[in-house]
C-alpha cells in the first residue's frame, strides 16, 4: 500500500482499525515525522547545494561544516576528523582526504548504536549549476541526493525526533558521516571498523530502491588487480627481434587468469581494461591492465588474491618484467543471525504499524557499503538501507529520492532506535 504525503499519519493512526496491522502505530512518532518532513526537504536542499565529490577538498570541508553545525544544534558531542594522515593508501586515494563528522549522544541506559552515512559524491565541480535542487509531484531531485545525501538528512531529522521526544534511553548514540565513501573509504575505513566493533547495533542509512523497498544484509566485497608489464621498445619493420613485447605477455597474462571465477561461492572476476603501447610500429615497452574482483564472503579474498600471485609466475616473455597489485577495496557485508533477528524486527514495525511490506534480503546484489567495514570485527546486526527510496545514483540527470517515503523512513528509524535501547528486540 502507497501511502500519499497527506494521509501518512491518518493511516497510521487508523491502520489496526482499517485491519491492515496487527498492532496500533506510535501516534506520537507518527506526527513528529510528518512534522519533520518539511524540514527534512528544506535540509536535503541545502547539502543538495553544496558540490562535494569524494575529492572536491574545498566542498567537502563547508559541506562537512554544515552537517557538524547541525549535530551541534542538537546537542551533541562534535568531532571534525582528518583521516588523511592514516589511510589506506590505493591507486588512486588522493593525499587529502575528506573529513568524517562524529557525533555522540551521551544516555541514560546502556545500549550503543551507531548511524552511518556519507556526505561525498562521485560528480565533479561545476555540474551542480545544470542540475540544481527541484521538487517535482513525489519527487525531489539533485545530485548525490540518493547517494547519500538522503542518508544525512534522514538521521539528522531522526536525531531530532529523538530529542522532541526525550528519549536518551540509549547509552551512546554515535552518528558518523564520511566524505570518502565513493572512493572506497580510505580514510574513514579504520574508524568505521573501531566503531563498528564497540556499538551494539549499526544502521546504515544507504537508500533503498523505488522498485524494492528493501533492507539489505548483505553486499559484495570489491577488490582490483592491475598488471603493470615493462618490456623493450624496438622498430616492428626493421628490428622487432631487439624489443621485448610487454603486449604479447600482457595478454598471456590476462588469458592465464580468464577463468579464475567461482560461480558456486559467488566469486567473480573479470579483466575490465587495458592499454599498451604508442604507435603501429614500434614494439610496446609498456602495457597495463585492470580487472574487477567481487567476493560475498572475506575468506575469499585471501583465495583469490594467492591465485593471482600464482599465475602471474608463469611468463611467456621472459625478459618483460611484471607488476602484480591486489587491492581489498571494499570487505563484503556477510549476513548473520543478528542481523537477521533485527531485520525481521523492523519489518514488524513497517507491515504492523504502518501497513507497509518491507524486504530484507541476506542476499549480495550491486555495489559495495561501508556498513561492510563496521561489521569486519562485531557480531552485533549491521544492516543497510535504512535510507530513502530512490532512483539514478551515478547519472547526470534523474537522480531522485521518492517525498512519499520520508514519513515511513524516519518513523522506522526512530522506532529502530527506541527498541534496540530498551531490549524490546535482541541485538547480540
Amino acid at each position: 500500500m502507497k501511502l500519499q504525503p497527506r494521509t501518512f499519519l491518518l493511516a497510521a493512526v487508523c491502520a489496526a482499525f482499517l485491519g491492515t496491522a496487527s498492532a496500533a502505530p506510535d501516534a506520537r512518532i507518527a506526527a513528529l515525522a510528518a512534522k519533520e518532513k518539511p524540514a527534512l526537504l528544506e535540509t536535503l536542499k541545502e547539502l543538495v547545494s553544496i558540490e562535494s565529490g569524494s575529492r572536491d577538498i574545498e566542498g567537502l570541508e563547508k559541506i562537512s561544516d554544515l552537517i557538524a553545525a547541525k549535530f551541534k544544534a542538537l546537542g551533541g558531542e562534535v568531532e571534525l576528523i582528518d583521516p588523511s594522515a592514516d589511510a589506506y593508501r590505493m591507486e588512486d586515494t588522493p593525499e587529502k582526504i575528506g573529513r568524517v563528522v562524529r557525533a555522540t549522544f551521551k544516555g541514560t541506559g546502556t545500549k550503543k548504536i551507531m548511524l552511518i552515512a556519507h556526505m561525498d559524491t562521485v560528480y565533479t565541480v561545476g555540474m551542480l549549476n545544470k542540475q540544481p535542487f527541484r521538487v517535482d509531484g513525489d519527487k525531489a531531485y539533485g545530485l548525490g541526493i540518493a547517494d547519500d545525501k538522503q542518508g544525512v538528512a534522514v538521521i539528522t531529522h531522526l536525531v531530532s525526533m529523538l530529542q522532541a521526544l526525550k528519549f536518551k534511553d540509549y547509552g551512546t548514540l554515535t552518528v558518523l558521516i564520511n566524505g570518502d565513501e565513493e572512493i572506497s573509504s580510505p580514510g574513514s575505513r579504520a574508524l568505521l571498523t573501531k566503531l563498528g566493533g564497540e556499538h551494539d547495533a549499526v544502521l546504515s542509512f544507504e537508500g533503498a530502491s523505488i522498485k524494492d523497498d528493501k533492507l539489505s544484509l548483505a553486499t559484495a566485497g570489491i577488490a582490483s588487480v592491475t598488471l603493470n608489464v615493462a618490456g623493450k621498445a624496438s622498430h616492428a619493420g626493421s628490428a622487432p627481434e631487439l624489443g621485448v613485447n610487454a603486449l604479447y605477455e600482457l595478454s598471456h597474462q590476462i588469458l592465464q587468469m580468464r577463468d579464475l571465477s567461482d560461480p558456486s561461492t559467488g566469486l567473480k572476476m573479470n579483466w575490465t581494461i587495458s592499454k599498451s603501447g604508442t604507435n603501429r610500429n614500434v614494439i610496446p615497452a609498456s602495457a597495463t591492465a585492470g580487472a574487477d574482483v567481487r567476493v560475498l564472503k572475506v575468506a575469499d579474498y585471501d583465495r583469490i588474491e594467492q591465485q593471482v600471485n600464482e599465475r602471474v609466475k608463469k611468463q611467456l616473455v621472459p625478459d618483460a618484467k611484471v607488476e602484480l597489485k591486489f587491492e581489498r577495496r571494499r570487505p563484503p557485508l556477510e549476513a548473520t543471525d543478528a542481523s537477521r533477528a533485527l531485520a525481521k524486527h523492523a519489518q514488524a514495525i513497517y507491515k504492523d504499524e504502518l501497513g507497509r511490506p518491507l524486504g530484507a534480503d541476506d542476499k549480495a546484489a550491486g555495489g559495495g557499503t561501508d556498513a561492510a567495514f563496521a561489521s569486519l570485527k562485531t557480531k552485533a546486526p549491521v544492516i543497510e538501507r535504512f535510507g530513502l527510496q530512490g532512483f539514478g545514483a551515478h547519472t547526470a540527470d534523474a537522480e531522485y529520492v521518492l517525498i512519499d517515503s520520508i514519513e515511513p523512513r524516519l518513523y522506522l528509524g526512530v522506532r529502530m532506535v527506541m527498541d534496540i535501547a530498551t531490549g524490546k528486540t535482541t541485538v547480540r
